[in-house]
């Protein structure tokens, strides 16, 4: 991991459904990084997420309307003035927020615009990815290389942004597309990408809205496959896609 460098300017997102028994020790983890504020969106959860979260030192946002991208999109609505920069990582205690610093450096440095942690690339423990995740990572990856000619093997929930540059990019995807959009839509500005190792974790509780549900799978495969083919269209001739779903005014 880099060099630690003050995080008082930095956010975390962290989009939530029923993660009541891991997000309290997610949302210590990141404070514990030094970073300004963590903001756990609570995504209609009907258990203590949100209680959970708020005790561990969280300021807890509500986005009752379910979809993983209105998650994330409140999450950025929220960011105060003061927040220089933006991360997202999930609430389940797969990913490591120890590697915050790692994921914010090349951005805080000015080296790079956009910066995804790839678990593909990191340590895994056993069982923390499918087959399909990790087949799914691969293939998005080709594609974005193919078309924008950057590389990344992961579309993993661990990046950061500086918080202008991603308001500016006015993501659209309400569900699981979002990640995938912000990784496009970055490319496609012609922005600075990289990607860096992070480590990668079993589950600490709960159960997997996608991984661990074949039908959800299924729904959230499909989702991010016509997101590519619509963007990628979109962007190729030129045309502006529908507003944006959720309106970004930062308090």
């Amino acid at each position: 991991m880099t060099e630690r460098r003050a995080l008082g300017n930095v956010a975390v997102v962290i989009p939530c459904l029923d993660e009541e028994e891991a997000i309290a020790a997610v949302v210590r983890e990141a404070l514990a990084e030094g970073v300004g504020e963590v903001i756990v969106v609570d995504n209609g959860s009907r258990d203590d997420t949100a209680g959970q979260a708020a005790a561990a030192g969280a300021r807890v946002v509500s986005q009752p309307l379910r979809g993983y991208g209105r998650a994330c999109a409140a999450g950025l609505a929220a960011v105060g003035p003061e927040t220089d920069i933006v991360c997202f990582l999930d609430g389940d205690g797969s990913d490591v927020p120890a590697f915050l610093p790692t994921v914010v450096e090349p951005v805080a440095a000015g080296t790079a615009d956009f910066v995804m942690g790839s678990r593909l690339r990191g340590q895994r423990e056993p069982g923390s990815m499918t087959p399909q995740q990790l087949v799914a990572g691969r293939l998005a990856g080709v594609l974005l290389r193919i078309t924008y000619g950057v590389r990344f093997t992961d579309m993993s929930p661990l990046r950061a942004m500086r918080t202008d540059r991603l308001v500016a990019l006015g993501m659209r995807e309400q569900t699981y597309g979002w990640n995938l959009e912000m990784q496009m839509r970055a490319a496609g500005a012609g922005l600075r990408c990289l990607e860096v190792p992070v480590d990668h974790r079993c589950r600490r509780g709960g159960q997997s809205k996608v991984s661990g549900n074949l039908a959800a799978g299924l729904s959230a495969a499909w989702k991010i496959s016509t997101t590519f083919i619509r963007l990628a269209w979109h962007q190729r001739a030129g045309r502006s896609p529908e507003p944006a779903v959720v309106p970004v005014a930062r308090r």
